[in-house]
C-alpha cells in the first residue's frame, strides 16, 4: 500500500445507494475531501503600496484592526476545520481559496488553533488584481504530496489595462495518485452581468486551455477545476467555453459539473437581492468518472455545498443567507458571503 494511504480513513462504504450497497461492502475505500472557499476579503492590517488595500486598514471606514483580523481568522478556520468531517474526520485534503490578500494571511489562517495540527501546506502566487486579492491552495500532507505549481495570467484582447486574478495550477499525488488542481476566481459581474460576461468567457477559455494542455499529454488525466466563477452552472462561460456540463450532456472531452444538479435543485452558495446563485463550483475531468475498482485509482463520488446553520444569518430579511463579515459597510463579525463547495474523492485500496 502507498505511504500516502497509511493511516488514512478506510471505509467499507461511503453512503452508497442501497442498490449498490451489497457490492460495495467488501471494498475498502480511502476518502479525500476536496473543497473551495471564498474567504470574503481576508486582508491583513498592513498597508501594501502595490495594491488597493486601503479599505482594510485601521484608519479606513471599515476600521480594519488587529481585533477584527483575528476574529476573521478564527471564524474562517472554524468553517474550514469542519468541512467534510462527517465523512472523513480529517476534513479537507485540498482546499482552494479566493480573496486572500497574500501569503501572510494564508499562513496566519493555517496557524489558527483549529487548523495548526493539520500542518497544512500552502501554494500561493501574488496576482495582478488591483485590489490585491489572490487565489491559493491549502493541502494536507497526509493526503497530498505537492509536486509543482504554475500561475497563469488572464490576458484579454484589446484590454491590456484589465487586471484580475491569476489561475493557479497545482500538480501532485492525492491518495498516491497523480492529480491536477486548477483554482480560479473569474472576473466579477461589476458593471452588470451582460457587460461583464465576455471577461468570464475569456477566463473560462484560459481554464479550458490549461485543461486541454494536460489532456493532450494524457487523455485520462485526473483534473479538478474549482473556484468562484461569478457565474452559475447554466451560464455560457461554464457550459460552452469551459465545457463543464451535467452527465447527460457530456461529449468526449467535456468535464462533468456535479454542481449543475445542485443548482437545479435550488441549492446556492451565495445570495443577492433574494436570488440564490451557485458561483462556487467544482468540475472533474472524465478520468475521475466511472466505477470504483481496485485498479481505477481516484474517482469522484459526490458534491456538496457546506452551509451549516452557524454560517447563516439567523433572522430578518436575509435569514438563511451566508453570515457575512460586513454588510453595507457595517461590521457583522460573520464568516463569508459565500458557502464553501466540496466533493468527495474515493479510491479502492483493497
Amino acid at each position: 500500500m502507498s505511504s500516502f494511504l497509511s493511516g488514512l480513513l478506510l471505509l467499507s462504504f461511503v453512503n452508497f445507494p442501497a442498490s449498490n450497497l451489497k457490492a460495495q461492502q467488501k471494498k475498502k475505500l480511502a476518502v479525500a475531501i476536496v473543497g473551495f472557499y471564498n474567504q470574503e476579503n481576508l486582508f491583513d492590517t498592513i498597508n501594501d503600496p502595490k495594491i488597493n488595500d486601503e479599505e482594510f486598514l485601521p484608519n479606513s471606514a471599515n476600521h480594519w484592526d488587529t481585533e477584527k483580523y483575528m476574529h476573521k481568522l478564527a471564524n474562517m478556520s472554524k468553517v474550514i476545520s469542519k468541512i467534510g468531517t462527517d465523512i472523513n474526520p480529517d476534513g479537507i485534503a485540498l482546499l482552494g481559496v479566493s480573496e486572500v490578500e497574500n501569503l501572510r494571511v494564508m499562513k496566519d489562517l493555517a496557524n489558527q488553533p483549529l487548523l495548526k495540527n493539520r500542518h497544512l501546506g500552502i501554494v500561493h502566487y501574488d496576482s495582478p488584481d488591483r485590489r490585491g486579492i489572490d487565489v491559493g491552495l491549502f493541502y494536507n500532507p497526509k493526503y497530498f504530496k505537492f509536486i509543482s505549481s504554475k500561475s497563469y495570467k488572464l490576458h484579454i484582447p484589446d484590454k491590456s489595462w484589465f487586471r484580475t486574478r491569476d489561475q493557479l495550477l497545482v500538480s501532485g499525488l492525492l491518495l498516491g495518485d497523480s492529480v491536477y488542481v486548477i483554482v480560479n476566481h473569474w472576473p466579477s459581474r461589476y458593471g452588470g452581468e451582460k457587460r461583464s460576461r465576455p471577461m468570464r468567457n475569456y477566463a473560462a477559455d484560459l481554464t479550458r486551455h490549461i485543461s486541454d494542455s494536460l489532456l493532450k499529454l494524457n487523455p485520462q488525466a485526473k483534473i479538478i477545476v474549482m473556484g468562484d466563477l461569478n457565474d452559475n452552472p447554466t451560464n455560457e462561460s461554464v457550459m460552452k467555453h469551459m465545457r463543464a456540463v451535467p452527465k447527460n450532456k457530456m461529449k468526449p472531452g467535456d468535464f462533468y459539473n456535479p454542481m449543475y444538479r445542485l443548482y437545479k435543485e435550488g441549492i446556492g452558495s451565495t445570495a443577492w437581492r433574494d436570488t440564490w446563485s451557485l458561483f462556487d463550483q467544482i468540475f472533474v475531468s472524465p478520468g475521475l468518472l466511472g466505477p470504483v475498482t481496485l485498479h481505477s485509482g481516484l474517482k469522484f463520488y459526490k458534491a456538496f455545498i457546506f452551509n451549516k446553520p452557524f454560517m447563516q444569518q439567523k433572522d430578518g430579511r436575509y435569514k438563511g443567507y451566508p453570515y457575512r463579515t460586513f454588510a453595507g459597510g457595517t461590521w457583522l463579525g460573520g464568516y463569508s458571503d459565500h458557502f464553501p463547495a466540496y466533493v468527495v474523492i474515493v479510491k479502492q485500496v483493497q
